[in-house]
């Protein structure tokens, strides 16, 4: 979908992101597609007062923007919650990791230079891209040098949490990559 011209697609990540997306939906006044999830999963904190002004514009800096950081992780919809902890647990281990959670690429590449900037923080040089779709237009957010775990071959059908096994999308596997991003 994010093949098509003028389309504005937004992914959320739990139900109230997924509160704020129908609002945007609506206020934008043009095609978009609000693609949601199934999984039964958690909500995440968004207490910071300034994180729903962060959940307009596209992405925003979840977890570790307080400083540098060895890794940065771009995630979306369902995947931010496993990006969520597998950042955590590398933190109990000294690596630090920032996340990012992206609803959606059209509304932040509107955003101006400086948040973008703040954002994708390009000083961090070990960077991946997580979604459990299409690979497909990642390289925007982590450069030609960086991972993108996706999926390249048409779904399957299994209960979420078999797939999420075998397709690496399991909070272990994301450190996994993570910890590999770091070293190479």
């Amino acid at each position: 979908m994010r093949a098509i011209p003028g389309m504005t697609v937004i992914r959320p990540a739990d139900a109230p992101e997924t509160l704020l997306a129908w609002e945007v939906a609506v206020e934008r006044g043009t095609p978009v597609a609000l693609c949601l999830t199934r999984q039964d999963v958690p909500v995440l904190d968004h207490e910071a007062p300034e994180m729903e002004d962060d959940l307009r514009r596209g992405a925003y800096i979840a977890y570790g923007g307080d400083g540098p950081a060895d890794v940065i992780a771009f995630a979306t919809g369902s995947e931010v919650w496993v990006t969520l902890e597998a950042a955590r647990a590398l933190a109990k281990d000294g690596i630090k990791v920032r996340v990012v959670a992206v609803p959606s690429w059209e509304i932040f590449f509107e955003q101006d230079a400086a948040y973008q900037r703040r954002v994708l923080a390009p000083e961090i040089t070990a960077r991946l891209a997580i979604e459990a779709a299409s690979p497909f237009g990642w390289e925007r957010f982590v450069g030609i040098n960086g991972t993108i775990h996706g999926i390249r071959r048409f779904g399957a059908s299994a209960p979420w949490k078999v797939l999420q096994q075998e397709f690496g999308f399991t909070p272990e596997a994301i450190a996994d990559m993570m910890r590999r991003s770091v070293r190479s």
